[in-house]
């Protein structure tokens, strides 16, 4: 508006012959104020100025990619024009994010075209994970988004965060456009694979066929791909030709990043900035856990006129601990239930925390969500909050069976051979550590099933009759005489 002003004043002292010194009267308009719609101020030596309120009108102007048109564009057409209410919802959920989207296009020079890729590939949902294990609202798969150095941990899914994922499809776009020199290509290779496609391209070369999007042998989703983005380009180009009310989209930034110097509960960042969960959530979708580890995401977005709320409030805020939750790392690999003994958590409520499934063990070096002692321990460190996982192996499958005891043998030596601890052989055998076995007498164990074959082979020895297998550690309380050990149940 400043820059207006000062051209409109610029234009009166030329017009009037006044020196730029001389004094003007200032101008006032009559009547009341309108909102500034679209315009264009400039000419051969002064930017151009462009000026709107309109997302959608920014858009069209800036498409720059050739229009393909064929009979598959024209059923695309038709299949969103005959569902308005889809077309109502996608539109409505991409208000979020479509502005940020298309300044990056922008700033880089490419097609506002492909600020609209996310209707096809998620419907602009950055929780949608496709049957391939693609994720967020530009698809990406673990390896890809890898590739592109979005983290994939225990705490948060990079390939759904709205910044970090439109960054590296972005950069994804830039580079397969530089391969190919060709957009509908490029496009093709985002869905199809960039080998796939140079593939594609070098067996009609040999062939002497042409070498464009139309001309390639491809799987039936990716020769449906551009069709489908050209269809969504010509809706928003002239919606009411296709009977088609796109809902109004600002052109103002939704939402803005709020820096996080301390681990902090997500229910306290919505309370704070005034916000429901589910907004909190449909801006960082990337989060897994009720908690942001600062040190692994030190910014967050927020709804534009609540982060300065947020700032405001979280300033203020003395009425206790930021974080509730804090991790820790398993210092050898245990069973679900003696984790929950060391932390201090129900078994349930550890296992929907993190995500365990039944039967299995968590593995040493994992990094498990616990609860974070009121004015205690320190915030989580930048490894672990970028690169923490949880992996697990299967519970030990045992099978109650008897082994015959050699000359000499004792508690320790059977406990040796079978590789299980010697309290445990005392335990079932009802005999004490230092206890001693006759030659040729049945030993009562608890063995994986691996090494009941083993000893069976050894012995001639078959299982006890009966007992059916147990779902079990190799950790058996002591306090059970000889029963069958207890079954580790979700």
């Amino acid at each position: 508006m400043k820059l207006l002003q000062t051209l409109l004043l610029s234009s009166v002292l030329v017009i009037t012959g006044c020196a730029t010194t001389s004094s003007v009267d200032p101008m006032y308009p009559n009547g009341p104020l309108k909102p500034l719609g679209q315009g264009r101020i400039g000419n051969s030596e002064v930017a151009s100025l462009e000026a709107t309120g309109d997302l959608w009108m920014r858009i069209r102007g800036g498409f720059g990619m050739p229009d393909l048109e064929q009979d598959l564009v024209q059923d695309q057409e038709q299949w969103y024009a005959g569902r308005p209410d889809y077309i109502q919802r996608m539109t409505e959920r991409s208000s979020k994010y479509l502005f940020h989207i298309v300044e990056e296009l922008e700033r880089r020079g490419m097609p506002s075209e492909l600020a609209l890729l996310p209707f096809i590939e998620s419907a602009f949902n950055p929780q949608a994970v496709s049957s391939a294990k693609a994720a967020g609202m530009w698809q990406f798969m673990p390896a890809t988004g890898t590739y592109f150095d979005l983290k994939q941990n225990a705490f948060r899914d990079d390939r759904r965060d709205v910044l970090a994922s439109t960054r590296a499809a972005l950069d994804y776009l830039q580079k397969l456009h530089g391969m190919f020199g060709d957009w509908h290509l490029a496009l093709a290779a985002y869905n199809w694979g960039e080998g796939s496609v140079a593939r594609a391209i070098a067996r009609n070369e040999k062939q002497g066929l042409g070498t464009g999007y139309t001309d390639l042998n491809m799987p039936a989703e990716t020769r449906m791909y551009v069709p489908k983005l050209q269809a969504v380009k010509n809706i928003v180009a002239e919606p009411t030709r296709f009977s088609t009310d796109l809902p109004v989209i600002h052109n103002h930034p939704y939402f803005q990043s709020v820096e996080i110097t301390r681990d902090i509960d997500v229910k306290l960042v919505a309370s704070l900035a005034g916000i429901r969960l589910e907004d909190f959530r449909a801006l960082n979708p990337s989060l897994h856990k009720p908690v942001i580890l600062s040190a692994g995401m030190p910014q967050i977005l927020l709804p534009w006129d609540n982060a300065q709320v947020f700032r405001k409030n979280l300033a203020a805020y003395n009425e206790g601990q930021y974080a509730s939750w804090t991790v820790w790392t398993v210092p050898n690999t245990m069973s679900v239930t003696a984790a929950a003994q060391r932390v201090g958590m129900d078994v349930g409520d550890l296992r929907q925390m993190n995500g365990i499934p039944p039967r299995m063990m968590i593995k040493a070096g994992s990094a498990l969500m616990v609860p974070r002692a009121a004015g205690k321990g320190a915030d989580v460190s930048e490894h672990v909050a970028d690169n923490g996982q949880i992996a697990f192996t299967p519970e030990i499958v045992t099978r109650r069976t008897a082994v015959r005891a050699g000359k000499r043998d004792t508690v320790a030596s059977i406990a040796q051979r079978y590789k299980v601890k010697a309290a445990d052989v005392a335990d079932w055998n009802d005999l004490k550590l230092t206890g001693k076995f006759k030659a040729g007498e049945k030993v009562v164990m608890y063995l994986p099933v691996r090494l009941t074959a083993i000893a069976q082979a050894r012995t001639g020895a078959r299982p006890a009759a009966g007992k059916a297998p147990a779902h079990t550690t190799a950790k058996v309380s002591p306090k059970r005489k000889g029963g069958t050990p207890s079954k580790r149940k979700r």
